[in-house]
């Protein structure tokens, strides 16, 4: 039978690898702690961007404010409720691969201690982001920056079943918050995920 993600919580009481705290606001690290908590709960294989998008808007109310509130959050977070007892079913046996990333082999996933390859890129992504605007410790919504900015990964997915762009989502939150954060974000933009792996090959 093969194995379910690594008890993580032991592992970093040693202080081993691979996605930790380093970088994160407490805030952000709560909801971390939120999505690895998930993951074993619904006994996921990897914790997924999908994971990580769910503690962001259970956790936090400024991610929650850059989807607008109201109908809108309740009918996403219906849909990522319904992972777990429906089309997520079919997620718990693979490795989440957004086709921007390169491809990863099970050996290589098996590596990232639970984590799949698109979630952890989305959490250098967010720790980059924070680093652009002079801040040490990354936020909820520079995560969310980073999760919108894979097409195809399973976030993109549930976004798009509930009706919210993710495009539309990304050139919303692009800038703005960096700017907020008091760091005022310069005028070389964001450089996306996708647009960092696409130049690798």
């Amino acid at each position: 039978m093969q194995a379910r993600i690594p008890r993580q919580p032991v592992r970093e009481q040693d202080g081993s690898r691979p996605v930790d705290d380093a970088g994160l606001s407490a805030e952000l690290s709560a909801v971390v702690a939120g999505a690895r908590r998930r993951a074993l709960r619904d006994a996921d294989r990897q914790i997924d961007t999908a994971h990580l998008l769910h503690s962001l808007l259970e956790a936090d109310p400024e991610v929650r404010e850059v989807f607008g509130g109201g109908p809108r959050i309740v009918r996403l977070l219906g849909y990522l409720v319904q992972r777990s007892i429906g089309y997520g079913l079919r997620w718990q046996s693979g490795v989440e691969d957004s086709g921007a990333l390169p491809v990863v082999t099970e050996a290589a996933a098996a590596e990232a201690d639970g984590w799949s390859p698109v979630a952890s890129a989305a959490l250098e992504h967010a720790r980059a982001r924070a680093a652009r605007r002079g801040d040490d410790m990354a936020r909820g919504v520079d995560l969310l920056a980073g999760i919108v900015e894979v097409p195809g990964s399973r976030a993109v997915e549930v976004l798009a079943r509930a009706g919210i762009d993710a495009g539309e989502l990304a050139a919303g939150i692009a800038g703005v918050p960096e700017e907020s954060a008091g760091g005022g974000g310069s005028g070389g933009g964001e450089r996306g995920l996708a647009e960092e792996y696409a130049g690798d090959g």
